[in-house]
Order: structure tokens, then C-alpha cells, then sequence
């Protein structure tokens, strides 16, 4: 049963002794993630394009 007390302990720290961030701002945070996320994928996405296409073009040289 140690298990089961551990898990109840848990929930009474991220319940009780835990400080959280306000809601509107864990939401903007969010939203600024998600827009670095998109902006990042997207730059790999233009480098892995150009290195895929140069590289199609010089193998077409041999």
C-alpha cells in the first residue's frame, strides 16, 4: 500500500504546497509556445526544402 499513499501525497502536494502562475498567464505562455513551435518547424521545414533541392540538382550533374 505503499504506492497508494504515495500517490495520494502527490496529489495533496500539487493540490496544497505547490504555487501555481495565474490562468491568463500559463495561457498567454502557451500561445507564445505554440507560435515559436509553428516558427521553428516552419525554418526547418525551408532549410530541409533548400538542402533536399540543392542536392537534387547537384546529383542530376552526374
Amino acid at each position: 500500500m505503499n504506492l497508494v499513499k504515495y500517490i495520494k501525497d502527490s496529489f495533496d502536494e500539487l493540490r496544497n504546497k505547490t504555487s501555481w502562475i495565474p490562468w491568463e498567464e500559463a495561457q498567454k505562455s502557451t500561445v507564445i509556445v505554440a507560435l515559436f513551435t509553428v516558427l521553428f518547424a516552419l525554418a526547418v521545414f525551408a532549410v530541409d526544402k533548400f538542402f533536399q533541392t540543392g542536392l537534387t540538382e547537384y546529383f542530376k550533374l552526374f
